[in-house]
């Protein structure tokens, strides 16, 4: 039985009413999702969000995981993402051009890390502190938004990637 709950914790499912044990069955059924697909669907999401932000602030390479586009080439910055760091964007204490640069670095180094499950928890808090910053300076009104990119960084660096990931290899090789 599935004691998660309090409701359900000091009943057994005979002993409950049609209703209650329908709501225990179903219960019971989403404590079986595996939590390794959620690590994997979260990470996987997360990078295709931060990655496909990375790709707009650059020309020369496009890899879109989402249309299947791809462009072969020398990745270069965009002279249309440093103007938005320089207006739109405009982050304070740093140089636009600097902060479009190391933009663009992160949003396709850090998913690439995240998507294959290696260094995961240090991605997971650099890609937090980047949608700190984005909700802070950028977008305060997208909070709905970053909130749920923040739940799923949190989630990862609190549970780690699951072990369809590099980071879980690599702790089982080490172990031996």
């Amino acid at each position: 039985m599935n004691t998660a709950n309090p409701a359900f914790a000091h009943a057994a499912p005979r002993t409950l009413g049609p209703v209650a044990r329908s709501i225990h069955r179903i219960h019971a059924l989403f404590a079986r999702i595996p939590e390794d697909a959620i690590k994997l669907l979260a990470r996987v999401s997360l990078a295709a969000t931060f990655w496909t932000s990375g790709q707009t602030k650059i020309e020369g390479l496009v890899l879109d995981p989402i249309g299947w586009n791809m462009e072969l080439g020398a990745p270069r910055v965009s002279d249309n993402a440093i103007e938005l760091f320089r207006s739109e964007y405009a982050l304070p204490l740093i140089d636009p051009t600097l902060a479009t640069y190391l933009a663009a670095i992160a949003e396709h180094v850090l998913p690439l890390l995240l998507l294959f499950g290696l260094a995961t928890r240090l991605s997971a808090f650099s890609l937090l502190v980047m949608t700190l910053v984005i909700q802070i300076f950028v977008y305060p009104s997208a909070y709905p938004t970053h909130g749920l990119w923040a739940a799923l960084l949190l989630y990862l660096m609190a549970r780690g990637p699951g072990v369809l990931s590099l980071d879980h290899f690599i702790a089982r090789r080490q172990q031996h």
